[in-house]
């Protein structure tokens, strides 16, 4: 059966969703004022991994990936590039469809954008302003996490360090893992001239990111997820705002688990744009890489972990998915062999055990993909002594067919 670490717990738990077979998942997306750089592709991808894991056991997966498009720092890059919102947005947006395609990233069931649910925004915040779980200040709407019983439970958050004076912290982020101890923002009132605003029930204003993903993820899937995923920076404030301002409203248990990956680093640095040392999918691309090597290195190392991006590793991963794809290359050609040899049903067995097996356990890619570089070994060896008859190739081919649907590297 399937563990997933669970953040919430900290343990690897039994995945047992909330129906039989259909499963709700909502992966917190990109922020489409800036085109997504390797680091955000990994997240994208362990993701990715999961949804068809899934599948490939016979769930039903809802999926929403969505994108933030009006938050602060969107806005402030169209006034930097002087041109408007959507247009910035736009753009990005095609660019990440591209290499979403690319990347053989499978299309989510629903991608909604900030932009297009701010009904539900403000659904949310009045609801939540009737609890008296939020409040009024100044034109804008806050969050008062003390009014929330649990909060910061996903961060495990210390809440005796609690400021006793109220503190507002109006912006959609602040920069650095770290925590603002004091009232959150849900409603930006609009002042005169500012160009990014809806004329809601609440006035004329915006909903703040921290309240957007809440808005995308009830709106598609209701009050009541299975798994909700994202990177390890959203541990700090993001996801546990996320939870207080659904659960503020619902009183239930909104996600059952909660997954984060890790960063991706350059040259033993954290990849990130403030910092400038990101790096493209186009810089691989250039110098004669696939987008095949790209997905593969990106998946070939537990997505819990972090990950350190040099110009030799990149070679190594890629000379190793080479190697698997010459191996099946020769496996699964015919030699005009009839029969087989005795054991070779059981190594064709043992094919999709182990690789279910690493997978089940917290989706250890690497591991799989390991055993089935072991496995075959084996499988060719029996060929080049006569032993693998051409039904036995066919089977091992199906198989691989099957476990490549998940992978999305071998045969692509």
């Amino acid at each position: 059966m399937l563990k997933l670490y669970n953040t919430m717990t900290r343990n690897k738990k039994t995945f047992i969703p909330r129906q039989k077979k259909e499963v709700k998942i909502f992966t917190c997306g990109p922020s489409i004022y800036q085109r997504p750089h390797l680091g955000n592709w990994r997240t994208f991808l362990y993701e990715d991994i999961l949804v068809r894991y899934l599948e490939y056991l016979g769930y039903d997966v809802q999926r929403v990936l969505n994108f933030t498009d009006i938050e602060d720092k969107a806005v402030e890059e169209a006034e930097k590039e002087g041109v408007e919102v959507k247009e910035l947005t736009e753009k990005i947006a095609n660019t990440f469809y591209k290499e979403t395609e690319l990347l053989h990233i499978k299309s989510p069931t629903y991608n909604p954008r900030s932009s297009t649910t701010v009904d539900q925004a403000v659904y949310l915040i009045k609801a939540l302003l009737k609890k008296e779980i939020a409040y009024w200040h100044e034109g804008d709407v806050f969050y008062d996490p003390l009014k929330f019983k649990g909060f910061g439970r996903l961060y495990r958050l210390d809440m005796s360090l609690w400021p006793t004076k109220k503190r507002h912290f109006k912006k959609d982020t602040y920069s650095g893992m770290r925590w603002n101890l004091g009232d959150f923002i849900l409603w930006h009132g609009c002042e005169e001239g500012e160009k990014v605003c809806w004329d809601e029930e609440l006035g004329r204003g915006r909903p703040s990111w921290n309240v957007q993903d809440p808005a995308m993820a009830t709106k598609y899937l209701g009050y009541k997820i299975d798994i909700h995923c994202g990177g390890i920076d959203n541990l700090y404030r993001h996801h546990d705002y996320n939870l207080a301002v659904v659960e503020g409203v619902s009183g239930e248990t909104f996600a059952n688990y909660w997954l984060h990956g890790e960063h991706l680093l350059l040259n033993g640095k954290k990849m990130s744009k403030s910092k400038g040392n990101v790096v493209y999918m186009e810089d691989f691309l250039t110098i004669g890489y696939s987008s095949e090597h790209i997905r593969f290195y990106l998946i070939y190392g537990h997505y819990r972990k972090k990950m350190n991006l040099t110009n030799e590793r990149f070679q190594e991963a890629a000379k190793r998915l080479k190697s698997l794809r010459e191996m099946i290359k020769e496996l699964i050609e015919p030699k005009g062999i009839r029969k087989s040899r005795s054991e070779v049903k059981d190594l064709i067995t043992q094919l999709t055990q182990d690789f279910e097996e690493h997978m089940n356990d917290d989706l250890n890619v690497k591991g799989a993909f390991d055993s089935i570089f072991e496995n075959l070994s084996s499988h060719l060896n029996i060929k080049l002594e006569g032993g693998l008859g051409d039904g036995d190739c066919k089977h091992i081919y199906q198989k691989l067919r099957n476990i490549d649907e998940i992978l999305q590297v071998i045969f692509t």
